[in-house]
């Protein structure tokens, strides 16, 4: 499938986000460190979902060559996760925040927000995706931001914004494809199983 027509699927989710507006002045810096592939506490979800995506095929070899071998292996993944969740737990305290909901896609976001931000400016978005438990941070540029219409009137939010993500990592790119691709995926499975969702 085509990587630039999977980043514009959409999906309705719920995630817990934190926006905040990039002065000019410190916007180079903080791309300067995200090219670097600086990891810091929050996004070291998505650095070892990258790694394990970077093993995938000699993981592949080593299963089809030494079963016993691939199982230890992805036992120790498994216990790295852990490690990761449990780190990210006590770092984020976007834990605390109330989910937003969003339509998310690979390219930018349209979010429910108390706060309205002018077109055209830059923020920070950190956004910690489930249930992976992944952090996920991006910069992204406004490109509007309303007034909330009637059928988001009693969501308790404001305003409506939409933002396109302007600079991200790429494998953090393709987690946040992946990861609106698995919504799609579940939100399909309901419509076609009611009974399981229940």
């Amino acid at each position: 499938m085509n990587e630039d027509r999977r980043e514009y699927f959409r999906v309705n989710d719920s995630v817990r986000v934190s926006i905040r507006q990039v002065p000019e002045d410190q916007l180079d810096t903080l791309l300067q460190r995200m090219q670097q592939n600086f990891t810091d506490g929050f996004t070291v979800m998505s650095s070892l979902i990258g790694i394990s995506a970077e093993m995938a095929v000699s993981m592949r070899r080593i299963e089809n060559s030494d079963p016993d071998v691939a199982a230890y292996l992805k036992a120790l993944d498994r216990k790295i996760e852990v490690l990761g969740r449990a780190f990210i737990s006590q770092e984020s305290e976007l834990l605390e925040e109330p989910a937003h909901p969003v339509n998310l896609s690979g390219g930018g976001m349209g979010i429910l927000l108390n706060e309205c931000y002018r077109p055209g400016q830059v923020l920070e978005i950190k956004m910690l995706l489930f249930p992976s438990f992944t952090g996920v941070l991006m910069y992204g540029t406004v490109v509007d931001c309303e007034p909330v219409d009637e059928r988001d009137r009693d969501s308790g939010y404001s305003y409506r914004m939409r933002l396109a993500f302007t600079h991200m990592r790429e494998q953090d790119r393709d987690l946040l494809i992946r990861h609106v691709l698995r919504c799609q995926s579940n939100a399909l499975r309901r419509k076609e199983h009611p009974q399981e969702a229940g």
